[in-house]
């Protein structure tokens, strides 16, 4: 428009944040890898200096994580800024993200890497992993360890091995954690499904469950309940 300023063209952004996305997606494929490592190491009695070393690798995880959700936020706070002050002068978005992802990274501690969503799991798993094969744990896990759901504690009891929607043994557990419960994946994901289709939230199917809301981004692979059904079935065997 004559007189009117240029917008910028942010066709090329999209594609930027897939791309930081898909990293991402990595990098929590790698946690969960890493995350198997240390629980294999631990059930077949290797060195713990060797678990302390796959601890490490989740803080690094963990860091990575961080730097990209912070350039993903730095470019999607520069991006809206500009389309809503609409700017005469056209700004370089690449020192205007660069900025804004430097003040993210600012504020970074240590104790916020170590509340990262799969170190946590990765702390509370391992753990249980240590109890149930006799490896003496600090007094940091110990006290840690008192704070875990019942349902989640060390129990060679079959019916923790149940789905409560099935009522079959699970082969792939994932756990709530809202509320603690654990299910088949393939069956809490179809209730949630179900539920979606009728524009409705999806009630924890635990009998006696308070939680109303069942999401997705709530559920966590149990890699330490589904070891030990696999174990109980090999010993069974």
């Amino acid at each position: 428009m004559p007189g009117g300023s240029s917008m910028p063209s942010f066709s090329g952004v999209d594609s930027c944040l897939s791309s930081l996305k898909s990293c991402q997606s990595y990098i929590s494929t790698g946690m969960d890898i890493t995350t198997n490592v240390a629980l294999d190491l631990v059930e077949h009695h290797n060195d713990m200096e060797e678990v302390d070393e796959m601890e490490k690798v989740m803080l690094e995880y963990a860091a990575m994580s961080r730097e990209v959700s912070h350039y993903m936020q730095a470019v999607e706070d520069t991006v809206n800024k500009i389309k809503r002050e609409k700017p005469e002068t056209v700004p370089d978005l690449k020192d205007l993200v660069q900025e804004n992802f430097m003040t993210l990274e600012s504020t970074n501690s240590d104790l916020e890497l170590k509340r990262n969503e799969k170190f946590v799991l990765f702390k509370e798993q391992l753990k249980q992993m240590k109890t149930q094969f006799g490896v003496q744990l600090d007094a940091g896990e110990s006290e840690a360890l008192e704070q875990v759901d019942e349902d989640l504690t060390v129990t060679q009891s079959q019916t923790n091995f149940i789905c409560p929607i099935t009522q079959e043994e699970m082969k792939k557990p994932v756990r709530n954690k809202t509320c603690g419960h654990t299910f088949e994946e393939d069956a809490i994901l179809k209730v949630i499904m179900h539920r979606e289709k009728q524009n409705k939230k999806a009630r924890c199917p635990k009998v006696g469950c308070n939680n109303v809301e069942v999401k997705r981004s709530d559920l966590v692979p149990d890699e330490f309940l589904k070891r030990a059904i696999d174990r109980r079935n090999k010993h069974s065997q």
